[in-house]
Formats: C-alpha cells, structure tokens, sequence
C-alpha cells in the first residue's frame, strides 16, 4: 500500500496512538519467551513510532515498508533523535535478503492490508525462512467481527485547526474485506487542499491465521487480545487480535 499524501499527515492522525502499548506488548512477549532477543524486523514500519522506541531500548532494529514517504518520515526522526536504525523499502508480500532475525513484528494493521490469502501466506513464509531457529513472528489484525460491527458500515470524521477528514469504511465482497474511503482537508497557509484516498483490508477469521502459518513451519501459536500478555483472553471481544508464533 503506497499511501501517497496519507503519510505527510500521518503522524497528526495517529497522535493518539497507543505506540507504548505495542512496545510494552512486545517486551511482555520477549520476557514470557524466555528467549535473547537482539535484532528486531518491523514489517510495515511505517513512519518508525514503534521501531525508534524498540531501538531506544537497546535492540537493534530494521525497519521495512513498501512507502518511500513514511521511510522518508521515519528516517528524519530517527536522525533527530540519534537513534541507529536501518530503514529499508521493500514489500513485505516480496521480503527478502534477511537471516538469522530474532523477532519480527508487524503491527497497526499491516497484515490487513495483506488482503489475498495466497499473498499472507507468502508474507509468513517469507517471514519463517529469515528468522533464526525459534525465532518469534508477532503480529496483529482486526477482529472479524469488531470489523464487520464497528467499522464496516460506518463512518468517522474528526477535525482540527490543520487537518480535517471523512473517514467511510465500506463492506467489500467477500466476509472481512472493507473498503476505507478517506477525505482530507489540509491547511496549508490560508486555504484547504484536499486530498482522497481508497484502503483496502481484509481480515480472517484466527483459525485461517494459524492454519498458514502451520503450513509455513511456524509453531507454538498463541492469540492475545487487545494488547493483552494473558493468553485466550476475551478474544471474542477484542477489537485486536496478537497472534504469536515461533518457527
């Protein structure tokens, strides 16, 4: 997904993101792992949030995305804040060139955007041949049904002095597949520009999850809910579904 004007107010949109919460995840997984995590791949980085504090606690991190903007984003904060960080454009559908990762994570809704079964499980696959042996995969999705609940079907706006959108989020054809229509209005000097962009997601039900990523070799799959280290619990009331395997 190329996010074209979306990542110049990316970063505004998602102020109030919950970038602790995954952080504080992943080192609650980390610990219950009992294994020695040093480098980290964070598939669909994005504007860096989550890699830049991974980093910031000492492990050595690799940030991937498919958008030159976001990379362009991330690069420039992680500059400023002097945070070593290897930031690469690929498309996690074509990952390649990685061995010997312990952890890869991809979060924020990435493996949404993943949207043909064919091509999640070559983003797995892809993922099993460049982690070490009992290397973790730690990633997260929308629950089916607080899509088909909460978000197909509605719409969300939100506004400030800078930045205005209409957010409509449309049922595709298939069970799960969503369409994101988004408007925004961004200010710039004393007038508005507008710019449109079309998303598209789709989510599964968790036992397709588990079931490819049995066929890609990975073990040990376990499902959390909503930033939550206890396993199996609430799942069928989470917004967000983390699913952990290990090869």
């Amino acid at each position: 997904m190329a996010y074209k004007g979306f990542a110049h107010v990316y970063d505004q949109l998602m102020a109030h993101a919950p970038y602790d919460k995954w952080v504080a995840f992943t080192e609650h997984m980390i610990t219950q792992s009992n294994k020695k995590i040093s480098t980290i791949l964070d598939l669909g980085c994005g504007t860096g949030e989550i890699a830049i504090r991974l980093a910031k606690q000492g492990y050595t991190i690799t940030g991937v995305d498919y958008a030159s903007d976001m990379l362009t984003h991330a690069m420039a904060k992680s500059t400023q804040e002097q945070v070593p960080i290897s930031w690469i454009q690929q498309d996690i559908i074509h990952l390649h060139g990685f061995s010997n990762i312990d952890l890869c994570i991809s979060y924020c809704d990435v493996m949404n955007y993943i949207t043909n079964k064919n091509d999640i499980e070559n983003v797995c696959q892809r993922v099993y041949d460049s982690l070490k042996a009992d290397g973790l995969f730690i990633f997260d999705i929308h629950h089916i049904k607080y899509a088909n609940e909460q978000l197909i079907d509605h719409t969300f706006a939100e506004k400030s002095d800078d930045l205005a959108y209409i957010w409509e989020c449309e049922q595709g054809d298939e069970r799960g597949e969503m369409y994101h229509y988004l408007t925004f209005f961004q200010r710039q000097h004393n007038h508005y520009i507008r710019f449109d962009e079309v998303h598209h997601q789709r989510t599964y039900e968790m036992e397709e999850y588990e079931l490819i990523l049995k066929k890609c070799g990975f073990t040990k799959i376990n499902f959390h809910a909503d930033f939550n280290a206890e396993k199996g619990n609430s799942l069928d009331h989470a917004e967000r579904i983390f699913i952990l395997a290990q090869k």
